[in-house]
């Protein structure tokens, strides 16, 4: 199976300036663990992920005070809609990461997370057991 197959196409994508409060309530509503965060003057393509909030949070410091760009990865590593879900997999484990924003032609397509990769896997090993039973 492919990222293709797995991705969320529903990408929430916000601006450097959002404060973490104003992201936090756009991925709750849109029930999403990450946003793309586009910044053309830092270069480009970030990510701002639920845990970087909860980190900011944890450290005190205010998400209404504190933006988006000073909690964003920005060496992030994307993947393809052609990966399989293995390379993904791989990808995470060795990132350390629970997400991947997926680029088709230079331009966000979706995002892969492992809770997508789970998803996808879970009714093959379910089928499997069933059949070894």
């Amino acid at each position: 199976m492919l990222v293709r197959d797995a991705m969320s196409t529903v990408v929430l994508t916000i601006g450097p300036a959002h404060t973490l409060r104003q992201a936090a309530a756009l991925m709750s509503a849109r029930r999403v663990g990450a946003a793309v965060v586009h910044d053309p003057d830092a270069g480009g393509i970030g990510i701002l992920t639920e845990r970087d909030i909860l980190n900011s949070v944890g450290l005190g410091q205010s998400p209404d005070t504190e933006h988006a760009h000073a909690h964003t990865t920005t060496d992030v590593v994307f993947a393809a809609p052609t990966w399989t879900l293995e390379e993904a997999a791989r990808t995470m484990t060795h990132g350390g990461f629970r997400h991947l924003i997926v680029l088709d032609g230079g331009e966000p397509a979706g995002i892969v997370s492992v809770r997508d990769i789970i998803r996808c896997w879970a009714p093959a090993r379910q089928r499997a057991g069933t059949l070894m039973g």
